[in-house]
């Protein structure tokens, strides 16, 4: 780790992307109190890491990417046991004694990740995918100021990781929970409110999704006409900047698409947009180079 920043406002949704071995779950876990910081300061809800450490851990809620459940005991003693420990109910060593409010809290979140009918089974007789869902239950059971998911839907299939996504977003709109994510699938980055990409230890990129691609890539037109020389004249007099070609590249420097389009009068044989997603913009950082339009 090199100097790491960054700031996460309450309530929102947090990226935190990156390489294997660029820091990610690190930091998670400096953030966490499940590594003790060498240098610098962290603050967890109000709470020093260092300091205030016990704190932090009542305030924060973590899906690891390695599973951390006890095999030995079925689904809803993990999340039982989970719920004594973080206060929220007396110990009960049954489920039949435990407050209305647990119970329904417990059908609630089975619901959503549809595992109603297994959340009395032994976790050993689970595949990794039901562990995950597992997981997910336990750390939103006491309702965390923070939740902290370190690639929280690998092994789930497209639709539990869709109504995860939901109920997610029905959370942070109820609670206003805030929400520190890393994961390899971009497009559930892409509705991050934030975004922090880090590289060997350094943050490389640090802004909303559209302001992360804008740093790292272009966004441009690519266009061709039959009557090249009159498309030159018409783009130098409309001040359009012209890179390359033929085709020839239109940075769109603060005009739309459609703007520039509908500027040019020359006939166009070729009209291609350039868009870079999220993914362009991460590969840029993960390949260190920056893509051909």
């Amino acid at each position: 780790m090199d100097g790491i920043s960054f700031k996460v406002q309450p309530g929102e949704l947090f990226a935190l992307l990156g390489p294997n071995g660029a820091g990610k779950t690190t930091t998670i876990s400096i953030l966490t109190t499940t590594l003790s910081p060498t240098s610098g300061t962290a603050i967890v809800a109000g709470s020093d890491v260092a300091k205030q450490a016990s704190d932090v851990r009542g305030k924060v809620g973590i899906i690891f990417q390695k599973p951390s459940l006890d095999l030995r005991l079925t689904a809803e003693q993990n999340i039982r046991f989970h719920a004594t420990l973080y206060g929220l109910y007396p110990f009960r060593p049954a489920y039949s004694a435990m407050p209305r409010a647990y119970k329904e809290k417990l059908q609630e979140l089975s619901e959503v990740l549809d595992i109603s009918g297994e959340i009395f089974k032994p976790i050993s007789t689970f595949s990794g995918g039901m562990k995950r869902k597992i997981e997910i239950v336990r750390s939103l059971i006491h309702r965390p100021k923070v939740l902290f998911l370190d690639e929280p839907t690998i092994g789930l299939d497209p639709s539990s990781r869709r109504s995860l996504w939901h109920y997610l977003t029905r959370v942070r709109a109820d609670t206003g929970t805030t929400v520190l994510l890393t994961t390899h699938y971009l497009e559930e980055a892409e509705q991050a409110d934030r975004i922090c990409i880090i590289n060997r230890g350094k943050v490389v990129s640090d802004g909303t999704p559209s302001e992360v691609k804008s740093q790292l890539l272009d966004s441009y037109l690519l266009i061709d006409s039959g009557d090249r020389s009159r498309l030159l004249d018409e783009l130098k007099t409309l001040g359009l900047t012209v890179e390359g070609g033929p085709p020839f590249r239109i940075p769109f420097k603060g005009k739309t698409p459609h703007q520039i389009v509908k500027s040019i009068e020359t006939p166009l044989t070729v009209l291609k947009v350039h868009a870079p997603t999220l993914e362009d913009a991460y590969l840029a950082i993960v390949e260190g180079a920056r893509p051909d339009g």
